[in-house]
């Protein structure tokens, strides 16, 4: 039963997710600011939180990025809507594989092509930002774009990101933050991370809607 159902999970859910996904009337909030990544042709960082990463991927569909996904069970079925969706994949994570998948966002980013990360995923804690991140991003040189989705009505899951998967015909409000660039310099890690928490929680209050807030991190 169970290898049943993780088959229907990895087949039929990413296709189930797409058509729901052309039903979501997206509004973008700050479109210049990836805009210009993309214009210049110059590689850059997508990073969102593990949470909005359907909406993200969705819209940022077909555009040649390429996206970091775990290699447990779970991150299998995300790596098969990627897949779907046009997305390069790059194995690994911070908890299994990390050193491959740091190694492989470096390589894409050294070769021009974007790379989509979220930085605390797979299995959290929700909204920490992780060191490979922030040292992929230092490494590979490129341009950090935050970016967040919330949506109304909204469903989530009872996990530990709390998923966010907007419901048929759903407004979805996504943001963009303010691109920025990081240092590389190891001594300064820690300025990276809190950096790259704080431009988030930026990105995160921008794409809440402008009369309620944004979902609470606890």
């Amino acid at each position: 039963m169970k290898t049943a159902r993780r088959w229907l999970t990895a087949t039929l859910g990413p296709s189930f997710i797409r058509c729901l996904a052309w039903t979501w009337r997206i509004e973008v909030v700050r479109p210049e600011r990836w805009a210009g990544m993309m214009a210049a042709g110059q590689p850059y960082v997508l990073l969102s939180w593990h949470e909005s990463l359907l909406p993200v991927l969705w819209h940022h569909r077909r555009l040649g990025i390429a996206a970091l996904v775990s290699e447990a069970r779970d991150g299998q079925y995300l790596a098969a809507l990627a897949r779907l969706l046009g997305y390069r994949l790059i194995p690994g994570s911070s908890t299994r594989g990390g050193v491959k998948a740091l190694r492989g966002a470096i390589r894409a980013l050294e070769d021009g092509i974007p790379v989509g990360l979220t930085p605390d995923g797979p299995r959290g804690p929700r909204r920490v930002v992780k060191a490979g991140v922030v040292a992929a991003a230092e490494r590979g040189g490129a341009v950090i774009v935050p970016v967040h989705a919330e949506s109304r009505p909204s469903w989530r899951a009872k996990s530990w990101d709390r998923f966010l998967v907007p419901p048929p015909f759903a407004r979805v409000r996504l943001a963009y933050g303010e691109p920025f660039t990081l240092e590389r310099d190891p001594a300064g890690r820690q300025a990276g991370l809190a950096r790259v928490t704080r431009e988030l929680e930026a990105v995160t209050r921008l794409a809440a809607w402008p009369d309620v807030a944004a979902t609470p991190t606890g």
